[in-house]
């Protein structure tokens, strides 16, 4: 298996490369500075995290169409990322202006639009609202556990703007007004190689990585 990653971030750019390193890995993975849409390769399967509510509502047609010319024939992605219960939900004057300028949050309707203007087609949707509700829950916890160390460095108005995101957050999920949804998406026929069901992801043997 070969993976080849992209990114706009210098920090996560060095820190990938020097893992690379690390892992002596640099024959079979691979990661560059620069944007998605300059990719011209194609590949067997495309994950994408966390991505979609940042490239802005008018570019997001131009992001689903960009997942399918990275595909193979038959290839599948991963497109896992937050979506809101109607539209404008999740982001407001605040957070675009201190946490995520630009970003904006589309409804799951909206994103399976352009799914099938890209013509792609949708295997599998799971929603894990509850799991990330939990997981900003646990950031939280750790967040105040460090709250001299953050001031110190940070400042006061930094942690608190911080500790009112993730709690806000966390109260958001939890009343659904947005969502964390995994789309699962081939080029081609939906499933043709892949499971009838989730069950295979709850298989001891699998989970673990025994063969």
């Amino acid at each position: 298996m070969e993976a080849t990653g992209v990114t706009l971030s210098q920090q996560q750019y060095d820190f990938v490369s020097n893992k690379i390193k690390e892992e002596g890995l640099e024959s079979r993975v691979h990661v560059y500075l620069e944007d998605y849409r300059e990719l011209k390769d194609t590949y067997d399967h495309v994950t994408s995290v966390g991505m979609f509510e940042h490239v802005g509502k008018e570019n997001l047609g131009e992001y689903f169409n960009q997942v399918n010319n990275l595909l193979t024939e038959n290839g599948t992605a991963l497109i896992h990322g937050i979506t809101g219960q109607h539209d404008g939900a999740g982001v407001d004057a605040w957070i675009n202006k201190y946490i995520f300028p630009g970003g904006y949050i589309p409804n799951i309707a909206e994103n399976v639009g352009h799914i099938i203007d890209a013509s792609l087609q949708v295997d599998d949707l799971e929603p894990l609202r509850r799991h990330y509700q939990k997981t900003l829950e646990i950031w939280t916890t750790n967040f105040h556990k460090v709250e001299e160390e953050v001031i110190s460095k940070y400042g006061e108005r930094f942690y608190r703007m911080w500790d009112l995101y993730l709690q806000a957050c966390a109260g958001s999920f939890e009343a659904g007004n947005i969502d964390v949804v995994q789309y699962l998406l081939t080029k081609g026929p939906s499933g043709t190689n892949l499971p009838m069901t989730r069950s295979y992801i709850y298989h001891a043997d699998v989970a673990s990585g025994v063969k």
